[in-house]
């Protein structure tokens, strides 16, 4: 997994979190309920390939010992297995943001999708904090009131965002697409920043050679919040394919 907040310094390089038993940020937002038994499950394994095999590429990566998750990740996880965690590898982004240094991380590990690994890339279709409206979630924790529309410069990319994604599936082109999304003239009003975009490059790495030609990009599910905040859940191939696989 590439999640949003863990972001680090340096030409060419990440890390790899490899603390045994890492801390957790609440989720503070949603009712404990949902989030306080789960527990955090670091790979370490895997992740000590993850690093060989980025290091195999020319990708400066080593390990983190003291990383503790963050929402980033956990928000994904809890939403998708609960408080059953699996065991899970996280790769900081670079904090460069290059999209094409991002989907070559990605093209690193794809090998691990024939294993049956699922590759994630947390982020947000549209994430810009400085036009986000905050006073009803400040005021009644309710991110999802809404008394206007999005802007039309958010609906515009959230629709290209899909459109490369959907109407491209797997293969060279989905990468070329999603990294070249970062030049779209309203990228910048739905990113104020981008660590929320490249997670995207990364996952487009991952399923962007040749042979992913044919793999189906689905948009599966999708909320907005805090009025101009697209979060967008994008699957891309076919998991039955691999699900048999015992890891």
């Amino acid at each position: 997994m590439m999640a949003a907040h863990w972001n680090v310094t340096g030409d060419n390089q990440v890390k790899v979190a490899m603390k045994t038993q890492p801390g957790m940020m609440p989720l503070t937002n949603a009712h404990p309920d949902i989030w306080k038994n789960f527990k955090p499950n670091t790979d370490l394994k895997t992740g000590q390939r993850v690093i060989e095999m980025l290091n195999g590429a020319g990708i400066e990566a080593e390990a983190d010992n003291q990383f503790d998750w963050m929402i980033d990740s956990e928000i994904v996880l809890v939403g998708m297995f609960g408080d059953k965690c699996p065991p899970t590898v996280i790769i900081s982004q670079n904090a460069y943001w290059d999209p094409w240094f991002h989907a070559r991380i990605g093209t690193a590990i794809r090998s691990l999708r024939e294993e049956g690994y699922l590759i994630i890339g947390s982020g947000g279709g549209t994430h810009n904090l400085y036009r986000t409206e905050w006073h009803y979630a400040l005021k009644y924790r309710d991110v999802f009131a809404m008394e206007s529309p999005p802007d039309p410069t958010n609906l515009e990319f959230r629709q290209a965002l899909q459109d490369v994604i959907c109407k491209t599936g797997g293969g060279p082109e989905l990468k070329r697409g999603l990294c070249r999304l970062m030049k779209h003239p309203y990228f910048r009003d739905a990113h104020g920043t981008d660590e929320h975009y490249v997670s995207a490059c990364f996952v487009a790495g991952a399923i962007g050679e040749p042979e992913d030609r044919g793999a189906k990009g689905v948009l599966g599910a999708e909320v907005w919040e805090l009025r101009s905040q697209c979060e967008s859940q994008f699957s891309i191939g076919c998991w039955e394919s691999v699900s048999s696989i015992k890891v």
